[in-house]
């Protein structure tokens, strides 16, 4: 069952890179802020895509964000996504957390249902729920 909405990101892909060509595999890098559980973060990820044979796409990623004093979380991803007009990505899947932060320490019990888009100019956006 989804529970409340624990996080809310914006901000920009940064690199792209093309890993093989069979199928379509690239990775991606971005940046983001926003608050997670009510407090600022900024971090970062990367997630690895492929084009499977209907056009729909599959990643995983990994990430770290930080607190403004210091703390830090880590994530590991999956999901699925589609392509959008003008070359804007929707991906919807699973987040998993990792802390030792006081502040975030919920995040350890229950894994994140997350929302990613990216826009045709590299702007990113993700909500994320927690899943109970």
């Amino acid at each position: 069952m989804l529970g409340e909405m624990i996080g809310e990101n914006s901000g920009k892909r940064l690199v792209r890179r093309v890993l093989g060509t069979t199928p379509p595999t690239v990775e991606v890098s971005f940046e983001e802020t926003g608050k997670m559980l009510g407090t600022a973060t900024s971090g970062y990820g990367t997630y690895t895509s492929s084009v499977r044979p209907d056009g729909s796409i599959y990643g995983e990623g990994q990430g770290v964000f930080f607190t403004a004093e210091g703390e830090v979380a880590t994530w590991k991803a999956s999901g699925q996504g589609k392509f959008g007009p003008g070359g804007a990505v929707s991906y919807r899947g699973m987040l998993f957390f990792q802390t030792t932060s006081k502040k975030l320490e919920r995040l350890n019990a229950a894994p994140g249902v997350f929302e990613y888009e990216v826009d045709p100019e590299g702007k990113t956006r993700t909500k994320i729920w927690e899943w109970k």
